[in-house]
């Protein structure tokens, strides 16, 4: 299997480390620790030293709570940063949900469309949507999340019942809808949407099921790290996780991660790029020696 993105066909034999680069002084984990160009130019170079496969750029904050960001405030903070990603010999993503991006990013080169909202945002304004960017472009992978409402009111009414079928249905068919707008199947990828308004138990519930993604025939992304869902089942409370030392949070994440490939991920998308790095070579070490 494999994913189809704008100058890369990438192999998913293997599973593919994702590196966060959170162009942002508000991000739930690491808000501000990057968020001057030339911080979030190092950062790119050290989690591809790290062996990052993938480059995930985002300027603008989606944690429970986050406020919109003027596009030319986010354009402002990405463009630099993808401007030099894409020179580094690994697809970059950009985690964005604005067409307008979406499009000056494409022009720039990046492989890949990470989006929060599936392509269905709109600003009410522009008749050009996210959904038209990608299906227009012909070659760039795109990853669709599933989201419950929005970052300002997600965690305030999150989900209710059973959480996989809903997750499944809509992923299943917001990826048919882009199928019918003539974007390949290969290009396409879903993400179940940890902790994007969705309980504790949800989201385990989530991972635990993962494995009914996979059928589908899409490419499965996660993106488990460092969530506040990680720190409820380690003794720490939801209200002193954006206080939570960084370290804490690292066994926990890689945890996650190892669990979600085992239940058919192909992707994964974390801080901590090195050290998942190193687990999945233990992983795999394993993998292939079984039986």
């Amino acid at each position: 299997m494999y994913w189809q993105t704008s100058r890369f066909c990438i192999d998913l034999q293997t599973p593919q480390v994702m590196g966060i680069v959170n162009v942002t002084p508000d991000s739930f984990s690491d808000g501000g620790l990057h968020a001057s160009r030339d911080a979030a130019l190092a950062h790119c170079d050290q989690l591809v030293r790290d062996g990052a496969d993938i480059l995930d750029i985002g300027g603008e904050s989606t944690r429970p709570g986050a406020l919109e960001l003027a596009v030319d405030e986010e354009l402002a903070r990405v463009l630099p940063i993808v401007r030099h990603a894409v020179t580094l010999g690994v697809p970059v993503s950009v985690d964005t949900y604005k067409p307008q991006v979406m499009q000056a990013v494409l022009d720039l080169g990046a492989d890949i469309i990470n989006d929060v909202w599936a392509l269905r945002w709109s600003d009410g304004e522009n008749s050009t949507t996210g959904r038209d960017v990608v299906g227009a472009h012909g070659q760039c992978g795109v990853c669709l999340m599933h989201m419950h409402r929005n970052p300002q009111t997600m965690q305030v009414a999150p989900m209710e019942g059973d959480v996989m079928p809903q997750v499944l249905s809509f992923l299943e068919r917001l990826a048919s809808d882009l199928r019918g707008q003539g974007v390949e199947k290969a290009r396409i990828c879903i993400d179940p949407g940890i902790g994007f308004g969705k309980t504790v138990e949800q989201n385990f519930a989530l991972l635990g099921q993962q494995a009914a993604l996979v059928p589908l025939g899409y490419a499965v992304l996660a993106g488990w790290s460092r969530k506040s869902s990680l720190a409820a089942v380690t003794g720490r409370s939801l209200a002193t996780v954006a206080t939570l030392d960084i370290r804490d949070r690292l066994v926990p994440s890689v945890t996650a991660a190892l669990l979600a490939v085992q239940n058919g991920a192909h992707v994964v998308r974390v801080h901590d790029v090195k050290e998942t790095v190193q687990a999945l070579k233990v992983l795999g070490a394993m993998q292939r020696h079984r039986g």
